[in-house]
Parts: structure tokens; sequence; C-alpha cells
């Protein structure tokens, strides 16, 4: 049955190009990520001031040319490529971690509980998710670490609504009626039956979500209240460079780029593992 299962996700994959595209540069990406100090071509002069060397264009030397200090691009671009997942894989880790239980619980338990956390959770889903952040990032100071509690903030609601349905939905059924009347515990019910018919969603969720976070992230530091100088990270490199983006247009145009394929890669994968995992989907591949 598993070996099936396996076969029918990667038929699924073969017959759709552009999940196949999109897994392929993800995959690069975190290939790139682990071993950034064997891919940059100067791995050790990330944030070293090379005045001799500043704004070159694209050569052999510097496949991305140089910055307005003579740091080579192309190295900082692939030690931000390390800085973006990491960004993406604790903000929505946190947000996870919040957003799980509350809607584990919100869904379960029902009553005032549900009632109080889905009131809180409609207050922060009314505030446009950028907006908030750079609210709360801006009270607790700009830097990389408050951007991503700021970004955590403001998406742990969608996983709390989902949460919340899945586990309304799950309770329900008669499986969950018989392991109560043979004395499971509210924990037991809650991990095995509600998290666990849950993670197709969630999983789904993350996939989609992660572009949009790593986005966010890379706004809020063009805007300077998320990384901040010399950090090499691809939104605030944008913002460095924009004001000599007329007379030297590589300094926003790599880092630019490897946002929007970033982005790209990960919502391509989040179409895909919809219409791997999602049983209506497919069947339709069948």
């Amino acid at each position: 049955m598993v070996l099936h299962e396996i076969r029918h996700t990667l038929r699924l994959i073969r017959r759709n190009p552009l999940t196949l595209t999109g897994l392929s540069i993800v995959s690069l990406l975190v290939v790139v990520a682990l071993f950034a100090p064997w891919v940059a071509p100067y791995p050790n002069d990330i944030n070293t001031s090379h005045m001799a060397n500043k704004l070159q264009p694209p050569s052999l030397a510097h496949p991305c040319g140089t910055d307005e200090l003579g740091r080579d691009v192309s190295s900082r671009l692939v030690f931000g490529c390390r800085i973006s997942l990491q960004i993406g894989f604790l903000t929505i880790g946190l947000s996870l971690l919040i957003g799980v239980p509350l809607g584990v619980i919100a869904g379960y338990s029902g009553g005032k509980v549900d009632e109080i956390i889905m009131r809180v959770s409609d207050m922060v889903l009314s505030f446009p998710s950028l907006l908030l952040a750079m609210a709360i990032t801006a009270m607790l100071g700009p830097n990389l670490q408050n951007a991503m509690i700021a970004i955590a903030i403001s998406w742990w609601p969608w996983y709390t609504r989902l949460l919340r349905s899945e586990a309304i939905s799950v309770k329900e059924r008669e499986y969950v009626a018989a392991a109560k009347a043979i004395g499971a515990s509210w924990r037991r019910i809650v991990f095995k039956h509600v998290l666990r018919n849950s993670l197709t969603s969630l999983i789904i969720q993350i996939s989609v979500d992660f572009g949009a976070v790593i986005m966010t992230s890379a706004a809020l530091s063009f805007l300077g209240l998320g990384a901040q100088p010399p950090t090499p990270e691809w939104g605030l490199m944008i913002n460095i460079g924009r004001d000599f983006f007329l007379s030297y247009w590589w300094i926003v145009t790599f880092p630019g780029v490897a946002i929007f394929v970033t982005v790209l890669g990960f919502n391509l994968v989040g179409d895909g593992a919809r219409e791997i995992l999602d049983p209506r989907l497919s069947r339709r591949g069948r």
C-alpha cells in the first residue's frame, strides 16, 4: 500500500512539469543554503569592504558584480539564501507553536473557550499581515529576530482557524466517539486522531505560506525594519542598492531575481502539494 502511494505520488509529480520545476528550485535552494561556505566564491569576505573593487559589473571574477563597498554580490546572495530559508523555517515553526494548540483547543473544547480564541484570531486577521508585522517590529525594535516574531504573530491565526475546523470535523466522527467510550484520554484523541488527520491540510498550508513569509521578511528588511547592515539579506540588499540602481543595475537586480525565484519555487511546490495530497484532486490523476 505504501509503495503504491509513493509510486502514485511520483507519477503525479512527473505529470506536472510546474511541480517538478518547483521541487527543483527548492532543492537547489536547500543545497545552496546548506553548502553556502563552499558554494560562495568569496565566503570569508561577505561583510568585508574592498573599496578598490567597488561597483564592478558582473565578470568571471565576480559573477554578479560587486556592491558599493566592493563586496561580491554573488557570495552575499548565497549566504542570503541561507538566511531566507532560516527565516521561513523559524517563522512558520513559531506560528505553528502558537496556532496549532490554540486551534485544537478551540475546536475540541467549543463553547466560551472557542469563542474567545476565535475572536482574538479574528481581531489579528482584521489587520493586513504586513502592516501588523511592521507595527510590531517598530514597537519591538528593527532587527531580524523581532521581524520573525512579528511575522509569526501576524500569521498564527491562519493555522488556528485551519486546526479548529479540522478538530470540529474529527471530533464528530464515530471512531472518536468509540475512543471516548473505551476511556481514551483527550491527549490521546488529540494527538492520534485530530493532529494526525490534520497533517495533510497543514503540509499544504505550510508549503503555500513559506514563500509568502520570505517575501514579507524581505519587505520588512527593505523598509529598514528587518535585517540590519551588514547582514546579507536579500530585501536589505535591495534597499541599500536602490540608490545605485540607475547606474549599477546588478546590485538590485540579482537580489530581486533571487526573491522572485524563491517565492515562485515554493508557490509551485505548494500547488503541487495541494494536488497530490488533496484526495479530490489526486483522483483526477489516477
